[in-house]
Formats: structure tokens, C-alpha cells, sequence
């Protein structure tokens, strides 16, 4: 079930791929590589389209009632 709404999700990847490409390319190193794991976070669940935490919190961005929860 999806909990992230269109522009929810599209800001998650363009972040995501910002801090893989800051990460990884720019800054190099420990802490490069460790910005570029925390960039995999927001990338995958912009793609899936779904947060464990909004789950946990009961957020949901879609702008859609859900009567099944």
C-alpha cells in the first residue's frame, strides 16, 4: 500500500540522487560514502512509493481516505 503522494515521491528521488551524487562523486571518502547510503533512503522509498515511518504514524500524503486501515 502506498503512503507518499506524487510530489512527496518525486522530491524523495531528486534528494535521494542528490546526496548519492554529492556523496559518492563529490566528496569521496568515509564520509562521502556515508552520505551516499543515507541517500539511498529517501531514493528507495520515492520508487516505492511507500515510508515505514509514515506507516508507524499513520501519514499519509496520497491525498486518498484509505477505509481499509
Amino acid at each position: 500500500m502506498k503512503n507518499e503522494g506524487m510530489i512527496d515521491r518525486a522530491v524523495r528521488v531528486v534528494l535521494g540522487v542528490a546526496l548519492l551524487i554529492i556523496g559518492f562523486a563529490a566528496m569521496g571518502g568515509t564520509a562521502g560514502t556515508v552520505v551516499g547510503i543515507v541517500g539511498l533512503v529517501p531514493l528507495l522509498t520515492g520508487l516505492a512509493g511507500w515510508c515505514p515511518l509514515y506507516s508507524v504514524f499513520g501519514i499519509r500524503t496520497t491525498g486518498t481516505a484509505d477505509s481499509a486501515s
